[in-house]
């Protein structure tokens, strides 16, 4: 089981001609993700090659939309590639063609653009990952994004953060024992899927066993996300925030991650998390080895 992304999903790449988006295509193809065409209006009609998982040349067609896309190969996955001023646009027009998940790598999305397409989605079918996030990735299985695919096999651990690498690091610590899904969340004011609907999802996942939760400093989210845990999570969590040494009202890292006025910091973020039962490490580290003792007590 899986969250969101499966084996069976079939992926698009919008951006798939630019350099990164190369990089990554074949990067998700090494990692067995089905990997079905992409979209770029200027080259549509071509193809671009790339190995699969098992090291065959696979030919993928370019698209000139994702509702072509959608149409010639029934995807129903795409990651946008897209330059920060172009996104909008390609995420209006991946959420007009009905994609069911749209995972949108892009740092430095103006914070109004992601404001306009999160109203624009509300109600609608797409849901969305990001924007400036890793991006999702269920092991052994498929990955859509830039999560290095040979961190952490499956297991039955669910991860969601908000920050990349510290992603990355949670799989790595906590490799021996793998996990269901990791989400990238992705760190700016304003992102499609939050800490509460991942949270959601893996307390619904019969294979998800116990759950990390990373979080950091700036907004509320992480306190929002206390209180869903203690009303509606019954599995073991484990957190960390990001970001106990950080200056009050300077920016650090992700566009979100800002204390202002006391509010948004670490502290009280640890202190509203473990109010609602949510063991919280003071290091990475730490969080790994008491998710680590969770997974030894259960049967």
């Amino acid at each position: 089981m899986a969250i969101f992304l499966t084996k069976d999903s079939k992926v698009i790449v919008q951006g798939i001609t630019g350099g990164e988006g190369s990089k990554h295509t074949a990067r998700m193809l090494a990692a067995g993700t089905d990997v079905v065409g992409g979209v770029n209006a200027r080259k549509a009609g071509t193809t671009v090659e790339h190995k699969d998982a098992d090291g065959n040349t696979v030919e993928l067609p370019v698209f000139g939309s994702v509702a072509e896309a959608i149409e010639k190969t029934g995807a129903d996955v795409s990651v946008a590639f897209v330059p920060p001023a172009f996104t909008k646009d390609a995420v209006i027009e991946a959420i007009d063609a009905e994609i069911g998940l749209l995972v949108i790598i892009t740092e430095g999305v103006p914070v109004q653009d992601s404001a306009e397409f999160w109203a624009y989605a509300q109600g609608k079918k797409t849901r969305i990952i990001g924007p400036n996030c890793p991006g999702i990735i269920t092991p052994g299985e498929a990955l859509a994004g830039i999560t290095p695919a040979n961190i952490a096999g499956s297991g039955p651990i669910g991860l969601v953060s908000k920050s990349g690498t510290l992603t990355y690091q949670m799989m790595f610590e906590l490799r021996d024992y793998g996990f269901t899904t990791a989400i990238g969340i992705g760190g700016d004011p304003i992102i499609g899927t939050t800490h509460i609907d991942a949270l959601e999802a893996f307390e619904a996942d019969p294979d998800t066993k116990a759950i990390v939760m990373i979080g950091e400093i700036g907004g509320d989210a992480e306190e929002k996300a206390a209180a869903y845990i203690q009303a509606h999570v019954t599995k073991p969590v484990v957190g960390y925030v990001a970001g106990f040494t950080a200056p009050e009202g300077k920016t650090m890292g992700h566009a979100g991650a800002i204390v202002s006025d006391g509010a948004g910091t670490a502290q009280g973020k640890k202190e509203a998390l473990e109010a609602a039962g949510v063991k919280v490490g003071k290091t990475p580290s730490e969080t790994a080895a008491l998710m680590r003792e969770i997974l030894k007590n259960l049967v």
